[in-house]
């Protein structure tokens, strides 16, 4: 695949190239207005190179564009787009949001995290083409672009996969009934789960490949009068490669601890976090209320596949909960891939009902 450090090598065989938005009148218009059921296409090359840094930053009047401008990329002339994201989401963070974070390949940066960058490696051998479609209900969409590549004399090695990224959700999550003499532990830690039906799923591809990352992101939709007990994770990811145990999916390859474990933190943390690999950018609010968003990149540690992979997590301990989750999965893998949708865009719009950020008055 790609290598990190081949900046330090001079290859006069390698082109560099930008496509942007910038105003060719030379004044200060350096935007395209995008309105809604417009698709516009951002870069369109032939031949082979690679992608090597996307920055954006957009504006818009109508509420949650960020999940109404969707984001489609096509490699060497397929006809199914390998990435199809929310733009926002696309970006790292979900729920139609941004914030300030630093992550190795997706920056989302000042002001209050409106430059979002990309810097994941997107080697093509015949073409590349990026497009974006408006799904404003109303007003436009003002779209800034700077869009970094190579052109290459020689097109990439046979075995280098081509970028993938889905966006899932799934609103609510099939948790268990609360009945009223359920105490919050009973709630929340009953249960076994010894299957990955009813999980959480975040991927599921055909073909040969390696999984980078994805971000997950949560709106709790349950509250808790005790201060800790509405904590949402508990959930073990469950990760099948190639049709494991002969097809029977159990257990899987790799099997995790609990969701913020997965995210490579501890003990149920609501403080923002971000590093290089994994974070927490919007960490919620009082007693596990508000946006969650997390982030995990496996970069130096790729789950590799060769037929197919499944990345699933449960939604509370064994599935108990019942939240609003969303997702986007980041892979590399050979073409062809296994076409995947998106969901409509009044299925996308995040929840504006986020539950109340102190506790509920008691009755008198």
């Amino acid at each position: 695949m790609f290598n990190w450090f081949n900046f330090v090598k001079v290859d006069p065989t390698k082109h560099t190239r930008r496509a942007s938005s910038w105003d060719p009148t030379g004044g200060n218009r350096d935007r395209l207005s995008i309105v809604r059921g417009d698709t516009y296409t951002l870069l369109d090359v032939q031949g082979a190179g690679c992608i090597t840094h996307i920055w954006f930053t957009s504006h818009s009047i109508e509420e949650n564009w960020l999940r109404k401008l969707v984001l489609k990329m096509y490699w060497d002339g397929e006809t199914e787009p390998s990435v199809l994201v929310p733009v926002g989401d696309f970006f790292g963070v979900g729920h139609g949001l941004t914030t300030n974070y630093v992550s190795l390949p997706m920056v989302m940066a000042a002001r209050d995290g409106h430059g979002l960058n990309c810097y994941l490696p997107m080697p093509f051998r015949t073409g590349a083409r990026i497009e974006v479609t408006s799904e404003n209900f109303a007003s436009e969409i003002r779209l800034y672009y700077n869009i970094d590549y190579e052109v290459w004399d020689e097109p990439p090695a046979d075995d280098w996969g081509r970028l993938h990224a889905c966006w899932r959700r799934e609103n609510p999550t099939d948790g268990v009934v609360e009945t009223p003499e359920m105490d919050d532990s009973t709630y929340q830690h009953a249960g076994v789960n010894l299957s990955d039906e009813g999980n959480y799923l975040i991927l599921d591809a055909e073909g040969a490949g390696q999984y980078v990352g994805c971000n997950l992101n949560i709106h709790p939709l349950r509250y808790s009068k005790k201060d800790g007990h509405n904590w949402y994770g508990e959930g073990d990811e469950m990760i099948f490669v190639d049709d494991d145990n002969e097809g029977q999916r159990w257990p899987p390859t790799l099997h995790g601890t609990g969701t913020e474990d997965y995210f490579n933190t501890a003990w149920g943390t609501d403080t923002k976090f971000e590093s290089p690999f994994f974070g927490l950018t919007l960490p919620g609010a009082h007693n596990f209320t508000g946006p969650i968003s997390w982030y995990r990149w496996h970069l130096l540690d790729p789950v590799r596949f060769s037929r197919s992979i499944r990345v699933s997590i449960e939604h509370g301990h064994a599935n108990r909960r019942s939240d609003d989750f969303s997702s986007t999965a980041y892979w590399y893998q050979l073409e062809p891939h296994k076409p995947f949708g998106l969901a409509p865009v009044l299925e996308r719009l995040p929840r504006a009902d986020f539950p109340a950020l102190k506790p509920p008055e008691e009755k008198a």
